[in-house]
């Protein structure tokens, strides 16, 4: 188990937990630092492409015996029976969250949640749109895509939703149309969080945990404002008084 420096208490704000924390990292050490240092102020971690190639199916393995809740974030793109058997799969290790690409098409992410939804305890599985590093140019000068880029997040969304799958990864600057497109029943899960106080990196559509909050998303993923920061622990709970006060305020 993770271990606590607040003399066992975790913090009530911590309780309903909005924070994925993405275990953007190289290797299980890392990992495993992080984990044991922010569980449970942190209970949701996500494990991504870079470590799970690094590490393979033991990492998830190892997150869940911490005790704490995974997102397994590997965007499945493939032939129909090929993502059938991977999401099987990865449901298999005990994921609580997992993500195909909109991209592959309806019968793909139809072929997903029908494996996902026959088993006993299946995770919740979600849709990737559109990456948050892309931007207007981006998608129309080397995708080709002719749709603007917020309509085609909702060109996404909607098949996602309407062949089975519970949710949508997507830019906080999508979540409320996303909203008004979905209802209140999809999952919105969204990256390209970045505190006030956090440098913005290499995405380019991002808002703030209270902007992100306020305009609809269920979950928000965090990476570099908490892992690289000096203190993960405190980084994290500054984010939950954020989240917390905005709370209060409405």
């Amino acid at each position: 188990m993770g271990k606590l420096k607040r003399e066992g208490e975790v913090p009530a704000m911590a309780k309903e937990n909005a924070i994925i924390v993405a275990l953007d990292v190289p290797d299980w050490q890392t990992a495993q630092h992080l984990v044991s240092e922010l569980y449970p102020v942190v209970d949701f971690f996500k494990i991504g492409m870079e470590l799970f190639t690094a590490e393979g199916p033991k990492v998830v393995e190892a997150v869940k015996a911490m005790g704490a809740r995974v997102f397994l974030d590997l965007k499945y793109h493939d032939i129909p029976n090929t993502v059938k058997g991977a999401v099987a799969a990865a449901a298999r290790l005990g994921v609580d969250m997992m993500t195909v690409h909109t991209a592959g098409g309806a019968t793909m992410l139809r072929t997903a949640a029908e494996a996902v939804a026959a088993l006993p305890q299946p995770p919740i599985l979600l849709g990737v749109t559109v990456l948050t590093s892309i931007d207007e140019e981006m998608l129309s000068q080397e995708l080709k895509v002719s749709a603007r880029l917020a309509e085609q997040v909702i060109h996404l969304a909607k098949m996602a939703v309407s062949s089975g799958l519970q949710g949508i990864v997507a830019s906080p600057l999508e979540i409320g149309s996303l909203r008004q497109a979905l209802g209140n029943e999809a999952i919105l899960v969204t990256p390209g969080i970045r505190p006030a106080w956090e440098k913005r990196d290499d995405q380019k559509r991002v808002a703030t945990p209270t902007e992100a909050l306020t305009l609809g998303a269920d979950y928000l993923v965090i990476g570099r404002p908490i892992t690289a920061a000096r203190d993960p622990e405190a980084a994290a709970i500054s984010i939950q008084q954020e989240i917390a006060g905005r709370g209060k305020e409405v």
